[in-house]
């Protein structure tokens, strides 16, 4: 596992957004992540569109200077507990070397950070993606039993002094 403490978290702006539309996933992950390619583009869609009424706000993943990955934090902007984590992914390039795991750690703090009245972040995660339901579960999230669009929800409490398990 390489070095990970270089991991940082960046908005999507009018500089890189052009970089994330070149990031991808094995084609046998593609459905774990977003039945449209380009991922990022999806994601850039809907902070235009706004879907459901929520504020998205796009992220990519770095590895000192290299992009490695791509999410996006989707919330409703009156509420403590609807912040959702979406298309969360790290490049095939660069998949297995723990930036996963870091880049987990960086979004909850940034979540933290950034959006102090946030209580909760939930995300789903396909049920046959077990890397991805494992990575999940290490960083502090658990399964609701519920499900919404067709997937099971996991979801994190975001508080000041609860930090995710090493």
């Amino acid at each position: 596992m390489e070095h990970t403490a270089e991991i940082a978290i960046r908005a999507v702006t009018d500089a890189n957004w052009r970089g994330t539309l070149e990031l991808s996933v094995w084609p046998e992950q593609q459905r774990f992540i977003s039945e449209y390619t380009p991922i990022a583009a999806i994601a850039l869609a809907k902070a235009y569109i706004r879907p459901g009424g929520m504020a998205w706000a796009p992220y990519a993943i770095y590895a000192g200077g290299t992009m490695v990955g791509f999410f996006a934090l989707a919330y409703e902007p009156d509420t403590t507990d609807q912040y959702w984590l979406f298309h969360f992914f790290i490049d095939q390039r660069y998949q297995g070397r723990g930036y996963g795991r870091a880049a987990m750690q960086r979004i909850i703090e940034l979540v933290k950070r950034e959006h102090p009245r946030r209580r909760t972040l939930h995300l789903t995660v396909h049920a046959e993606n077990i890397a991805a339901q494992r990575l999940y579960t290490a960083a502090g999230f658990q399964p609701t039993g519920t499900e919404r669009w067709g997937e099971p929800v996991y979801q994190r409490a975001i508080g000041m002094d609860d930090e995710p398990e090493p």
